[in-house]
């Protein structure tokens, strides 16, 4: 009872202020037990508006950015989506209760296992769960809807390139302290329109190429 409160009180308080009224993302919020997903110490923590620890040095986006996120995507019954970072499985989840099919890929062995048991145990089965590293491969085929979750410092093509037309890609550029939220839009085979949505901060993704530096 008290988790559900807090779950209501999240919506409330960190995802309608954060603008974010699309009745789809706010049912699935409010249907999800995001504390089922959280490491058991910071249990507590799951519906604060903060970056939880996770292992690797990893963390759970904040649930307004993954509310704005969910938001900006317009996802649709028929969609595929692929998710880059499985993380804790929340967003996968969210991502399943929301699209036709999930893929969803980590570098992390151990994050897919635990979010394949947090999926089934919350009845979700439309999501395949990978180990593999974005950075040098990424799933074979297109999707309409691909969601990354963790930052990069430089943008890269093959993301939006792997989507279908009409198709919208989520991502985070930059270096601390300054990183953009994008939404790319798949327009025609070589036309792609880009928005900025938002300021955030988050992990980068493992193993990012980053800018180049110089010494003298």
């Amino acid at each position: 009872m008290e988790m559900e409160i807090a779950r209501g009180q999240m919506i409330r308080q960190q995802i309608r202020p954060a603008e974010v009224l699309d009745g789809q993302v706010l049912a699935v919020f409010s249907e999800l037990a995001r504390d089922e997903f959280v490491p058991v110490k910071y249990r507590a923590l799951a519906y604060a508006d903060t970056q939880i620890p996770l292992p690797h040095e990893e963390r759970m986006m904040m649930p307004s950015v993954e509310g704005r996120l969910l938001q900006s995507l317009e996802i649709k019954p028929t969609d595929s989506i692929l998710e880059v970072g499985t993380g804790s499985g929340y967003l996968t989840a969210c991502l399943g209760k929301m699209g036709q099919s999930v893929c969803s890929i980590d570098i992390y062995p151990d994050f897919i296992a635990a979010a394949k048991e947090l999926l089934a145990d919350a009845g979700i089965a439309n999501c395949s769960l990978q180990s593999m590293d974005a950075t040098e491969e990424l799933p074979a085929g297109t999707f309409d809807v691909i969601a990354v979750t963790g930052s990069m410092p430089l943008y890269d093509q093959r993301y939006a390139d792997a989507l279908k037309q009409g198709g919208r890609l989520f991502l985070i550029v930059g270096s601390e302290p300054l990183m953009e939220a994008r939404l790319v839009t798949r327009l025609s085979a070589t036309e792609f329109a880009s928005e900025t949505l938002f300021e955030t901060t988050i992990p980068p993704l493992r193993n990012a190429p980053r800018p180049a530096t110089f010494s003298f």
